[in-house]
């Protein structure tokens, strides 16, 4: 490890998602911390050199077991996504929920350890819940702690980054007094150049006929660029094994066009599920829409079942090499609740970018001023 490498703690770090991407743009992620436990045998069996700590962040005790776990090391960032049902816009809306004040164990990790600069992600309902009271609450609270910190003033959306996925996201960063004012990247793709689920999964088994195994071997070489990338280091396809649907269940997914949804569906066909996401089918032309912790309404853009762990995965970019361990809801969960390693990788290296530009002079640091770019997405 040289000198230059940066230490992070991820906190929430659930099966790794947020730091695959730090670790890919060249950091070191010394530890994962998570009350979930299937989620962290996932980290630690892909982050083999991350150390990993079970624990519930709500009690102050975990921050001693943190210290304990990191040593005499330096930590240089702290990233995390504090979990967000209590922000969601379809999850309690009470400000006294106790999943709200979560990130306040991001403040209290950033307090003890004082690292030059942190990350927190979150779901977009966080920036104008309760008018914006709780976005406020969390500027203030670290520009307290003297910290310059940046908000994505509209949702990060991942298919701008290359994630054939429209995720949105809302991301605060900030620096210690003296860095500056972080700059959000820009998008860099357009709406055209989107990758596609069919970019993203057309090389991979239609498992219409048999459910298939947790290793198997691929039957065709990438079709796509996407393809190319997700599977530059794997020789075995892991975690592409199909859920058992009733005849029925296929019997209604049959009816969804590409595309469509429950509205497409014939009279009485589906009464069972009629809300926003039910007998949605991805568009093949298309990112997917938001992957979700479940897996019961959203189906290939071609066969009549839901996707695999490993489409899932892919479209939230993912590279097959990721291996994810634990019972298939717990494997959901874990894909649907992560950040995007390939969005992650590019804040991570637009924060790297950050430090030099600030070191070299580059970047003329003016800690009274806001620069924080706002995105058009």
């Amino acid at each position: 490890m040289d000198n230059n490498t940066l230490n992070v703690l991820d906190l929430f770090c659930g099966c790794g998602g947020l730091s695959q991407g730090f670790i890919d743009a060249g950091y070191n992620v010394i530890l994962g911390v998570d009350f979930d436990k299937p989620a962290l045998e996932t980290y630690k069996y892909n982050h083999k050199e991350s150390d990993i700590l079970l624990a519930d962040l709500s009690n102050d005790k975990s921050f001693e077991e943190i210290a304990n776990k990191v040593g005499n090391r330096k930590i240089d960032i702290i990233i995390g996504g504090p979990p967000c049902q209590g922000f969601s816009l379809t999850g309690s809306r009470d400000i006294n929920d106790t999943r709200n004040t979560l990130y306040l164990a991001v403040v209290k990790a950033v307090r003890r350890f004082k690292p030059k600069a942190f990350l927190i992600e979150n779901v977009p309902g966080i920036a104008t819940l309760y008018g914006g009271v709780v976005k406020q609450q969390i500027l203030n609270t670290f520009e307290d702690m003297e910290y310059n910190v940046s908000v994505s003033e509209k949702p990060l959306l991942a298919a701008d980054f290359g994630v054939p996925q429209m995720r949105k996201r809302m991301f605060f960063v900030g620096f210690q007094k003296g860095l500056g004012y972080f700059d959000f990247p820009k998008p860099m793709l357009t709406p055209d150049k989107y990758v596609t689920c069919g970019e993203a999964l057309s090389d991979l088994q239609s498992r219409e006929d048999e459910l298939g195994q947790e290793e198997d071997q691929y039957i065709m070489p990438p079709q796509t660029p996407y393809q190319e990338y997700m599977r530059k280091d794997s020789t075995i396809l892991y975690n592409h094994v199909a859920t058992k649907h009733t005849e029925h269940v296929k019997w209604v997914i049959n009816q969804v066009p590409e595309g469509g949804n429950y509205k497409d569906l014939p009279p009485g066909v589906g009464d069972s599920r009629k809300f926003n996401e039910a007998w949605t089918r991805y568009d093949s032309k298309k990112p997917s829409r938001t992957i979700d912790t479940g897996h019961r309404n959203h189906f290939h853009y071609k066969y009549n079942r839901v996707p695999t762990i490993r489409e899932n995965a892919r479209l939230q970019s993912f590279r097959d090499d990721f291996i994810f361990i634990g019972t298939k809801t717990q494997q959901n969960k874990q894909v649907g609740n992560a950040v995007p390693p390939l969005l992650s990788y590019h804040l991570a290296k637009h924060i790297k970018q950050h430090f030099e530009d600030v070191k070299s002079g580059k970047k003329k640091v003016n800690d009274g001023e806001q620069l924080g770019l706002e995105l058009n997405v």
